[in-house]
């Protein structure tokens, strides 16, 4: 089958190389040509484990290829939107625009009995407005919504693997044909039993919004419960443990410490509360906005607790922060509750050194005020105090005893409750973690 892709960022790339993994043949586009030319020479614009090795056997196939041309998309059976839905400028709302000029683009090369298939995170509603705007303009074309549910870090796993597919469609015999066509596009995952929700647009387009709502929510409850542990002398991971081992809870998402960043998390719950309110139904997720005010918490709690282990002040100490990714496995630094630490520390007159094992480059093109170094120990030689803020699991595997030798004091605050307290007091340093008893 063929099959365009339109928007070659991260969701639409990996998407892409998947695709052509699958079988089909493939083309990106995207209106960036820089982006284009290093896809097109197996470069990946972005740290995914697995995806360049993906990418450069996909283009190697014959089956894949990009452009920064609409009209060679022409012929698709299937076009895929997988452009960004950034938060809106001064407001909680998604920007949409993207997603309208990525369909109004489009809607030149196709023809009817085509598929539009949108895999961008948008408000509800917005899938039966494209509707009405393809269905318009080309009579007999079809829209889908087929949201992306991918971890970074494990995206290439969850494209190519993923735990459900869900099918948004229009009623009728359009709804069963183009279910048809994302059936053989996803012939051989749905040969392996993967469940399958097949519904209606606005429930489709919720699923994702919803789920990260969700996630966002466990791991504000798990950090709210850590301002109580530190309130009371409690030990939040002993807790997370205890009533992770209900089956109702589970213990993922349950760590509690930083709090989330990322692309996703934190515009998807204030792009989800602004659709409520335009919808008349804002009390629905009023609980959200403190699900968002428990993470930013999470941050000015860190520094805190920095300046508290550096004897009250943080001026002219010096403080290595391990991590910059809002997360491990990825070099995406957007909305990095790690970068967003490391910027007061330096604001509030510590001499910062930031290290992380894939963001280096992105921290130095957006964060040019920050010292970032590419080691560990470079970021902590002779520093007072050490951050652990992205659980790497180069970070876990620190020896304390050889690290003790590198800093000026053996103080070490994980952000992320990631490493063996026990290990490191053992080794001679003070321990701190958000929600734990000093150690």
């Amino acid at each position: 089958m063929k099959i365009a892709v339109i928007g070659c960022g991260y969701l639409g790339a990996v998407h892409a190389a998947s695709m052509a993994e699958l079988g089909h043949d493939v083309v990106g586009v995207d209106v960036d040509q820089s982006k284009v030319h290093a896809l097109q020479r197996a470069k990946a614009p972005f740290y995914e484990p697995g995806f360049e090795e993906l990418l450069s056997s996909s283009l190697e196939s014959g089956r894949l290829r990009f452009s920064s041309d609409m009209a060679d998309a022409a012929g698709s059976a299937v076009y895929f939107v997988c452009v960004g839905t950034p938060q809106r400028r001064g407001e909680y709302a998604a920007d949409m625009r993207f997603v309208e000029a990525a369909v109004e683009s489009l809607l030149d090369v196709l023809e009817p009995g085509e598929l539009v298939a949108g895999k961008s995170t948008v408000p509800v509603g917005t899938a039966t407005r494209l509707a009405e705007m393809v269905e318009g303009k080309v009579p007999g074309a079809m829209l889908a919504w087929n949201p992306e549910f991918l971890r970074e870090g494990f995206a290439v796993q969850d494209t190519l693997h993923p735990d459900r597919l869900v099918y948004g469609l229009p009623a009728g015999a359009d709804g069963e044909t183009a279910r048809a066509m994302l059936d053989e596009v996803y012939a051989s995952i749905v040969a392996a039993g993967t469940p399958q929700v097949v519904t209606d647009y606005a429930t489709a387009e919720m699923v994702k919004t919803a789920a990260n709502s969700f996630l966002a929510t466990k791991i504000s409850f798990i950090n709210a419960m850590a301002e109580l542990c530190e309130a009371t002398g409690a030990d939040v991971k002993q807790l997370a443990d205890a009533i992770g081992h209900d089956d109702r809870i589970g213990r993922k998402f349950l760590n509690a410490g930083l709090g989330f960043g990322g692309g996703c998390l934190p515009k998807d719950i204030r792009a989800f509360m602004a659709r409520a309110g335009e919808l008349g139904a804002d009390q629905a997720l009023t609980f959200l906005r403190e699900v968002d005010n428990i993470n930013m918490r999470r941050r000015i709690r860190m520094v805190d607790l920095a300046r508290e282990v550096c004897d009250g002040s943080l001026v002219g100490k010096r403080v290595a922060v391990l991590g910059a990714a809002f997360k491990p496995n990825s070099d995406d630094i957007r909305d990095s509750p790690a970068l967003n630490v490391a910027a007061q520390l330096q604001l509030q007159g510590a001499a910062v050194r930031v290290t992380d094992p894939a963001a280096g480059d992105n921290i130095r093109r957006s964060w040019p005020q920050l010292d970032a170094v590419d080691t560990p120990e470079e970021a902590a030689d002779r520093a007072d105090a050490v951050l652990v803020l992205t659980e790497w699991q180069q970070y876990r595997d620190l020896d304390p005893v050889s690290f003790g030798k590198i800093v000026g004091q053996k103080r070490m605050l994980d952000g992320r409750n990631a490493l063996d307290r026990d290990r490191w007091v053992a080794a001679g340093w003070t321990y701190r973690a958000l929600g734990r008893r000093a150690g």
